[in-house]
């Protein structure tokens, strides 16, 4: 029989290829890595399958060149999980598997973990009284009683000890008492329990109580208000999964929350914590893909991508922050991580726990179709308050750039109470465009439908869509003035405003263009919740899930930039913003307040949020969108495509749709031109397609994608499929 087996190759490839073994290399099982030639070139692929045969004849198939694994890197829960991922997003099945592992697992480098050199008690070394050398050599002693105690140490351990304990050890060595051993290196974290469990108030034991590892599968919403204390819940139900000895997957939105975590579970867990994220190195991120994968790491913290790692002996996943639109990939293989960790958690028979002060609309409404249970958290931790909120009209108010003199009084009066103050707008720069005062000439960007930011620290003109930069202009291109004016507010404005109310009180910016540097972010939010920094300005990083006991009052510079969005998700993106970043404030025993610069006070969603607050909002925006056949009352696709010339993405589209199925089901609407049309240089233009029921717009998907490759009209153009699209611009 003619040995064959189907590889998942990266490339536009919707199913695996087949390809011949030679009589020389084991059978690689599904799930081991293998080398393969493509064409002119060599790839690493991923066995899927062994067919039980192939539509092309022996002598057209190419033999695999190596077999990179002896056992197979997947086992089929992931293996299925990757398959099912690419077939409901509609991607190429081998750039999915590849999106899955490591950047050296993709490389074809070995799947092994670094190795380390730690220092081994040996038998002789257990049977001598650490006292025999007190006198002598009283370090040594020292260090012989902690190696009969913990067996080994590390070299990441002796940073516990006083001085350099290296030549002490040495000696330890040449006496027999201790060796030198090499022994894997997965990086971990090592919990160290040292904190008791917080005692839980009715609701969070009520949580908690639903969440049960082990015991099968549920989907358990936990709606709480910001500091009501989520975080004890996962550490609970973390605690009991771990006595189980079962392993936990934390997946978290930003890189920026997982230090925070990472402390805090460190102090409260005994176990072993592996952390995963595109912040680390290949190697760090090797060494704990393959904890998780053998069951070396009981908790694993990780971002988006971390919804595909192996677990050895998986218990309990934990989504937090479910409502964050950065757990969705926006390029590439566009998954869901939360969406697909539910999935994974369903196929597991194990719980899952979403957490968020702003649950997503999705998430509220499959807790009214009864698939989630909510279990809602209204009061805040310990002694703390909710904030107090109030709006701040700007209509006709002298401003000092983009501060009002109420909210620099405001200021003044919790900075000299000893509270902390943070300033949130989420926009970097100095301010979004440059004016002529002239002739009203802006600096555009040649290249998008946008405005360059002026970022005054650089002396640059930068566009956040297509990272274009060109120096700052001495003069206007239109009419020759010098007489360039910034327009706008951005963070860097805002800093220079503070610093000259507050010139005893330096403001820390903390956004992208100021955490550049590795370790600056985490080392700026640490100064700042040990009340180092007395005012904080900054975007969006600033705003999600980070514990700041001593802010008392936030100030929302800009409330109005959310309001009138093309986007439909807008008004929930900007709710969400408002109540995370409000959050913010009083989370210990000190009252807060929350100011919001605004010049439409009277707007609708500003006044819900003010006197309804989020259920209020969200519970009016999921009637909404039933009325409008929006997500996620109904399913949706969109069918981009984009090309250097503006027809071309339209005579795709157009083609695309002449040759579509027809199924009364699927309402298309299109093609139009995107919010942005323009972006680094490219048209872009889009159809949406919209159903009741997800199985016709699958359906439909399933057949009709394959046939777009195919049309002449797709050779000038790059188009994508975008399932449940979190943004439609």
């Amino acid at each position: 029989m003619t040995r064959t087996i189907r590889v998942a190759v990266p490339g536009p490839f919707t199913e695996p290829l087949d390809y011949l073994v030679p009589s020389r290399l084991p059978l690689p099982r599904r799930g081991v890595r293998v080398r393969v030639p493509l064409g002119r070139r060599e790839l690493v692929g991923m066995v899927t399958a062994a067919p039980s045969g192939s539509n092309l004849a022996a002598d057209r198939l190419r033999p695999i060149t190596a077999v990179l694994d002896d056992e197979p890197l997947l086992d089929e829960e992931t293996s299925s999980l990757i398959e099912w991922a690419a077939h409901y997003y509609h991607h190429p099945v081998g750039d999915a598997y590849l999106t899955a592992l490591p950047a050296r697992l993709r490389q074809g480098q070995a799947a092994a973990p670094a190795i380390a050199t730690v220092w081994t008690i040996t038998a002789e070394g257990r049977e001598t009284a650490p006292e025999s050398l007190a006198r002598q050599a009283p370090r040594q002693a020292v260090l012989l009683e902690a190696l009969q105690a913990e067996e080994h140490l590390s070299p990441a351990r002796l940073a516990g000890f006083d001085g350099d304990p290296r030549g002490a050890l040495q000696r330890l060595v040449e006496r027999g008492l201790a060796s030198l051993t090499p022994v894997p290196d997965y990086g971990l974290i090592i919990g160290r329990g040292e904190e008791s469990n917080l005692a839980l108030n009715d609701e969070q034991i009520a949580a908690a109580r639903a969440i049960q590892p082990g015991e099968g599968h549920e989907v358990v919403l936990v709606d709480g208000v910001t500091g009501s204390g989520k975080t004890e819940i996962y550490l609970d139900a973390i605690a009991r999964s771990l006595a189980q000895g079962l392993q936990t997957l934390v997946i978290v939105p930003e890189i920026g929350l997982t230090p925070q975590l990472v402390r805090r579970f460190q102090r409260r867990l005994p176990g072993r914590i592996a952390v995963l994220h595109s912040g680390l190195g290949d190697g760090e991120r090797l060494n704990a893909w393959l904890a998780a994968r053998t069951g070396e790491a009981d908790v694993v913290i990780g971002t988006r991508s971390a919804a595909f790692v192996p677990l050895r002996r998986p218990g309990l996943i934990v989504i937090d922050e479910e409502h964050d639109a950065s757990l969705k990939q926006q390029e590439g293989f566009r998954y869901s991580a939360r969406d697909l960790a539910v999935l994974r958690a369903h196929r597991l028979d194990i719980p899952v726990v979403l957490g968020s002060a702003t649950p997503s609309l999705e998430s509220l409404e499959n807790v009214r179709r009864g698939r989630y249970t909510r279990y809602r958290l209204c009061q805040r931790a310990g002694d703390a308050r909710p904030p107090v909120i109030q709006l701040l009209d700007m209509r006709g108010q002298p401003t000092r750039d983009g501060l009002s003199q109420p909210l620099i009084d405001q200021i003044h009066r919790h900075l000299e109470g000893g509270g902390q103050a943070l300033l949130f707008l989420n926009r970097r720069g100095f301010s979004p465009t440059l004016i002529c005062h002239e002739c009203g000439w802006l600096a555009e960007c040649d290249r998008c439908d946008a405005r360059y930011t002026y970022h005054r620290g650089r002396g640059r003109l930068h566009c956040h869509h297509c990272d274009r930069e060109r120096s700052l202009p001495h003069h206007c291109p239109s009419c020759g003035s010098v007489d360039l004016r910034p327009l706008g507010l951005g963070t860097e404005r805002i800093e220079t405003a503070l610093q000259a109310a507050f010139p005893e009180t330096p403001p820390v910016r903390i956004d992208r263009d100021s955490t550049r540097r590795r370790g600056s972010f985490e080392r700026q939010m640490e100064a700042a919740r040990r009340g180092d920094t007395r005012l904080l300005l900054g975007t969006q990083m600033l705003a999600k899930g980070h514990h700041l006991p001593a802010v008392t009052l936030v100030a929302i510079i800009d409330a109005d930039q959310g309001l009138f969005g093309a986007d439909f998700r807008a008004p929930e993106r900007l709710a969400q913003l408002v109540v995370q970043v409000a959050g913010r404030a009083g989370r210990a025993e000190r009252s807060g307040e929350v100011a919001i610069q605004t010049h439409h006070p009277e707007h609708p969603l500003l006044q819900m949020l003010i006197h309804g607050g989020y259920p209020a909002f969200a519970e009016a925006a999921l009637a909404e969108r039933e009325a409008a056949g929006l997500p996620p009352a109904r399913a949706m696709a969109l069918l981009r495509a984009e090309a250097p010339s503006r027809e071309a993405p339209q005579a795709f589209l157009k083609a695309a749709l002449a040759g579509a199925p027809r199924d009364p089901r699927v309402e298309r609407l299109g093609p139009y031109p995107a919010p942005m049309e323009r972006r680094a240089g490219r048209y872009r233009a889009q159809v949406m397609l919209q159903s009741d029921l997800r199985a016709p717009l699958q359906h439909l998907l399933t057949q009709w994608l394959p046939r777009l490759g195919r049309l002449p009209e797709a050779r000038r153009v790059r188009w994508s499929i975008d399932v449940d699209p979190a943004e439609t611009l």
